[in-house]
């Protein structure tokens, strides 16, 4: 008879939260950086929308997340990350509490041309005490702003991490997700010591 042999350490699982506004580029980066092919619940803007969901700023958007996206990355052998990308419209945020519900963090997409867009989603998570970093989605017509301005503007506390990114650069978006991540470690090993 064989002595059972030990199966490998199974990697931790992480739920993140790619959370903020509408058109920031949430579904983006899930799908910029995704191991697999993402879930995405993406539906045609239609005149249905007129006068319900605000475009200003993001006029040529034509399709809108009604749900959620959903992706996976393997930081390495011990961590795989699960991000969930929230919809950004007033009228879907009914399903944040049912998203949020195990997560260890999350990143908010922030704009520089709306960035007042930011504030719901920042609230959110501050209310639930929620960990977050912030991610400035540089779009090529948005006025360039300093992580330390953006900070200052969105009211943040100093520790709250503010990255500058690109949703569309997959090694922009890993940049992002470690930040987090190293800010998810710092927080958890100040609170324990």
């Amino acid at each position: 008879m064989s002595e059972p042999t030990s199966a490998a350490p199974l990697a931790a699982s992480v739920k993140i939260l790619i959370a903020g506004g509408f058109g920031v580029g949430k579904t983006t980066m899930v799908s910029s950086i995704s191991e697999i092919a993402p879930l995405r619940t993406e539906e045609l803007i239609t005149e249905l929308s007129t006068g319900v969901d605000d475009l200003s700023g993001v006029e040529g958007k034509t399709t809108t997340t009604v749900a959620l996206d959903f992706g996976r990355i393997t930081i390495d052998e011990n961590l795989v990350l699960y991000l969930f990308g929230t919809p950004g419209q007033d009228r879907f945020w009914f399903l944040w509490d049912e998203l949020a519900r195990g997560a260890l963090g999350a990143v908010v997409i922030a704009d520089t041309r709306r960035l007042e867009n930011s504030f719901a989603a920042i609230d959110f998570f501050e209310r639930r005490g929620l960990s977050f970093a912030v991610a400035v989605n540089c779009f090529d017509s948005a006025p360039i702003y300093t992580t330390d301005e953006v900070r200052d503007a969105l009211d943040l506390d100093p520790h709250t991490p503010v990255v500058l990114c690109d949703a569309r650069d997959r090694s922009s978006c890993k940049t992002v997700l470690m930040t987090l991540v190293e800010h998810l470690i710092l927080r958890a090993t100040t609170s324990v010591a």
